[in-house]
């Protein structure tokens, strides 16, 4: 069970709106980053947690890991999944030098300029097959199943080399993983067949090697004092998978409703399709499609004058952050050609999404081919009529029926 932190009644920890608020945060956080307060909230799987709001507060915390762990798991607010006394076999929960191996042998991967400007005519692929695919297919199309999620599983099944046959070991896993109600079992067992298939690829790939992420990790970690275990492999690339399925997905379907919804912002990426670049970080600023994430105190410490004792949670509202005007005065708005700021959206510090580089190349690459080859896009229905995901701590559109000229 989770440590309460006190037993008083607490306010809730405010969670997103979209059927209110489709594109902002909820309300309580402008009053918290106005005034800089660190309060406590309870959460959705029972903690009680300090709640970071502002930006300089949210950024001081994610780039702290001496002070700040992320031993408990990044959404064990919001995730009944995670188990505190269990095991730390999963890279996201690992601190310091442990932390720092596995990374070193896993960034190269999907982050250097080289590697990267080679994934892209892969990437630049299957995404103008997808397009293909939709000006093929009847109107009204539901662009989230059917194009958003098919890149990002493609391009990360791709990646790792998962064949077509098996990508339903992604979709299976990460639905359960995202979905507040899985519990601990219920997740075991839901991973089970997706890290049996990737343990026995780690055998076949060290018997022989391909050119995919997991064959590269494998040589890579080979001249390295401490080389990977095969556990080891098979969690780091089971993350990549997973991760890489729904959270971009949802990124490209949410940030597309809003583009499409808010005056002009369109018209400037058909204008200029190079604006794909600045789009891209900013939609990731604006949207930040996720409900915070946590740390827990190393050490008594002080954030924003609240003093945090060792042992207490903290829950860092990057989506909250990002709309601090100490970031952009005018943080509230989007405005796609904004020249990118120092935003949090890909998290900050140490734990910094390994995999932003292969997202912002799909963000890019899509908002691109699809504003030159889909100029006339439109949402084919109200946006009060949109559903909104409920069963998932990734936030976004469930589906998203558009149609075009």
């Amino acid at each position: 069970m989770w440590r309460s932190v006190t037993g008083m009644t607490l306010p809730a920890l405010p969670m997103p709106r979209e059927d209110e608020r489709p594109f902002d945060p909820p309300p309580e956080y402008a009053e918290l980053r106005a005034s800089g307060k660190v309060i406590r909230v309870a959460c959705p799987t029972g903690l009680d947690a300090w709640l970071v709001a502002d930006y300089a507060g949210v950024r001081e915390v994610l780039g702290d890991g001496r002070r700040f762990s992320t031993r408990p798991g990044l959404a064990a607010h919001v995730l009944a999944s995670y188990e505190d006394d269990g095991p730390i076999d999963n890279f996201t929960r690992m601190d310091g030098p442990e932390h720092v191996r596995i990374r070193r042998n896993f960034a190269p991967q999907v982050t250097h300029a080289r590697r990267l400007a080679e994934l892209r005519p892969m990437v630049e692929r299957i995404t103008d097959e997808a397009i293909t695919r939709m000006l093929a297919s009847p109107q009204p199309y539901p662009l989230h199943s059917q194009f958003s999620t098919a890149i990002t599983t493609s391009v990360i099944a791709e990646l790792i080399g998962v064949p077509p046959e098996d990508r339903h070991l992604l979709h299976d896993a990460a639905v359960k993983l995202f979905d507040p109600s899985t519990k601990a079992d219920e997740l075991r067992e839901a991973l089970t067949p997706l890290y049996t298939y990737l343990y026995q690829a780690v055998a076949t790939r060290r018997a022989k090697p391909g050119d995919d992420v997991l064959s590269r990790m494998i040589e890579h970690s080979a001249g390295s004092d401490r080389p990977l275990t095969d556990t080891e492999l098979t969690e780091m690339n089971a993350a990549l998978l997973i991760a890489g399925f729904d959270t971009t997905a949802s990124m490209i379907t949410y940030g597309l409703v809003t583009l499409l919804n808010k005056p002009g912002e369109w018209d400037k990426l058909v204008a200029d399709p190079d604006t794909a670049v600045p789009a891209t970080e900013e939609l990731v600023r604006y949207l930040a499609v996720g409900i915070g994430l946590l740390r827990q105190a190393t050490e008594d410490t002080v954030v924003n004058g609240q003093p945090i004792k060792a042992g207490d949670y903290v829950v860092v509202a990057v989506q909250s952050g990002n709309r601090d005007t100490a970031l952009h005065p005018d943080a509230d708005e989007l405005d796609v050609t904004r020249k990118p700021g120092a935003h949090l959206g890909f998290g900050h510090g140490a734990h910094a999404c390994v995999g932003q580089q292969i997202a912002r190349m799909e963000l890019t690459t899509v908002l691109r081919a699809l504003a030159t080859r889909v100029p006339a896009l439109r949402i084919a229905v109200p946006l009060e009529e949109i559903v909104w995901k409920k069963d998932s701590v990734v936030r976004g559109p469930a589906e998203l029926p558009v149609a075009w000229s």
